[in-house]
């Protein structure tokens, strides 16, 4: 459908919406509340560890628990969007994600941390897509839609950023929990305001909601994702590879139930678009080397460099700044040279800026971490910003759910790969390090769990015995985010060349809606 046509049709109120841009602010604040919660918990883990005291394991699944959730239900959120309607969905999922945030607050224990983490994950499932969506039925007009969708990137990948900012400001004042009681008014405000302002919209002919789709999206993806982390922690195993064979196996069989259904889940004809299927891998491994690289450097700063949080989370700020200026001018700068070009350079920027840590030391000075932050921030802001307009522009307006639902499990999924693969490194290579002879056997198992409990437990020792206990632990953390950095960068320059491909020709709709 053209422009001249929404407007031949009495649809003029579509293309230019009396309150679209205050109705943005309140999706992007859902979005970047979303984003900030995935990563804020990088500045609280040492806080976290001291009061639930978690094992190695367990901090991991606190930490991506939630992205691995959202990451397995997006695609079905997305599709009961089209049919319950997107608006509703996200005024169902903010209510949702404001009352499971007092339960993460005040978790007393590991288990029940990661099972509030799980729960956040549920309701954040239901928020991500339905913003993207809602876009799309806001902004008819694509030159608006493209700068739209940059402020839309650029409050997702600056998220990554702010959130050890925000973190670290109430982590000086105030105890761990703090970081999720924030969401409480933000999420009031959202609701309130989205009532008002924001149009529903929904698929008009959506079929019925396929329950046994559903199950096999979150299965498949949850188990492909368990097996890589399991993998990357601790080699080939009977638990990895059962993981494996169920995820590879539920995923196999939602396809195959994709392309039999009238009215599927998601629609996988969309992925015979070259450029749609460039876009959502480009998104993936986009966010995997941002993410990865923003919730380790959070502890880097803390325990290694010895920053207090606040100045941990500003000392990360360079990647929202360059997030959030390149995504406000990706679609100026794809129009004027290409989407490929714009893709696979962003791409290329932050593979290059992970292999720059790989020279990372104990005493490496911030300008060099800077540089390579501000540098990762604009490529991925360019990248994340111009992929999700050529997906929700590749689709017609009524799978601008399941479209959006396939741009954000993208995200997800490259922050929860991020976390577990380079996490899994990081820890891999961590456990390894030896503790000095004199460390008595506890306290040495509990400095091999984590960099926080190798600090917290060396309080029990003699000063010279903690001391070179903490610089061995450090060593071996830095050594782990060494190599993690070089394995990033492989991916993302080796995606870069592959953008460069699977985008040829792709342009950003210049006049036109689908």
């Amino acid at each position: 459908m053209t422009v001249s046509t929404l407007r031949t049709t009495g649809h003029t109120e579509g293309v230019r919406r009396p309150g679209r841009w205050l109705a943005l602010s309140v999706l992007v604040l859902a979005v970047l509340l979303v984003a900030v919660d995935a990563t804020v918990l990088g500045l609280a883990t040492p806080f976290l560890s001291e009061d639930l005291k978690p094992s190695g394991t367990q901090l991991l699944w606190i930490g991506d628990v939630y992205s691995f959730v959202i990451a397995g239900l997006l695609v079905s959120m997305g599709s009961l969007g089209d049919r319950i309607g997107r608006k509703k969905l996200l005024l169902i999922g903010a209510t949702a994600f404001g009352a499971v945030s007092v339960l993460n607050a005040y978790a007393t224990s590991p288990e029940m941390m990661i099972v509030a983490r799980a729960l956040l994950g549920v309701a954040g499932a239901t928020l991500m897509p339905s913003t993207l969506a809602l876009i799309r039925n806001l902004f008819h007009d694509p030159r608006e839609r493209s700068l739209a969708i940059g402020i839309w990137g650029a409050m997702a990948s600056a998220g990554a950023a702010v959130g050890p900012v925000v973190g670290g400001f109430l982590l000086e004042h105030f105890w761990w929990g703090s970081v999720f009681l924030i969401n409480l008014p933000v999420m009031a405000v959202l609701v309130f305001v989205g009532i008002k302002l924001i149009p529903e919209s929904k698929n008009p002919n959506p079929g019925p909601w396929d329950l046994p789709s559903v199950a096999l999206s979150l299965v498949g993806l949850i188990g492909i994702v368990y097996a890589i982390k399991e993998l990357a922690s601790h080699g080939l195993s009977p638990d990895a590879g059962v993981a494996a064979l169920v995820g590879a196996g539920a995923l196999t069989w939602f396809v195959r139930r994709q392309l039999t259904l009238p009215a599927p889940l998601l629609d996988m004809r969309l992925f015979r678009h070259r450029g749609f299927s460039g876009a959502v891998l480009a998104d993936l491994l986009t966010i995997l080397g941002l993410s990865g690289l923003v919730f380790f450097l959070s502890q880097f700063f803390q325990l290694v460099q010895g920053r207090q949080p606040l100045e941990a989370g500003l000392a990360e700020l360079p990647a929202a700044v360059g997030a959030v200026t390149a995504g406000l001018i990706a679609g100026l700068v794809a129009r004027r040279f290409s989407v490929r070009s714009v893709v696979a350079g962003g791409l290329a920027a932050v593979g290059l800026s992970l292999a720059v840590l790989t020279t990372l030391d104990q005493h490496t000075g911030y300008p060099l971490l800077g540089a390579a932050l501000l540098v990762v921030g604009v490529g991925a802001g360019f990248a994340f910003t111009v992929t999700a307009d050529v997906i929700l522009s590749s689709v017609p307006k009524d799978q601008a759910g399941s479209a959006s639902a396939v741009s954000e499990t993208a995200y997800e999924l490259g922050a929860a790969l991020g976390i577990a693969v380079l996490g899994s490194i990081v820890t891999g290579v961590y456990r390894g390090f030896a503790t000095p002879a004199d460390v008595p056997s506890g306290i040495a198992s509990a400095a091999h769990e984590s960099l926080g409990g190798a600090v917290e437990a060396s309080g029990a020792l003699a000063p010279e015995t903690a001391t070179a206990l903490v610089s061995a632990a450090q060593e071996a953390f830095v050594d782990g985010l060494r190599i993690a950095a070089g394995v990033g960068a492989a991916v993302l320059l080796a995606t870069a060349v592959a953008a460069w491909f699977l985008l040829k020709g792709q342009k950003l709709e210049d006049g036109v809606e689908h």
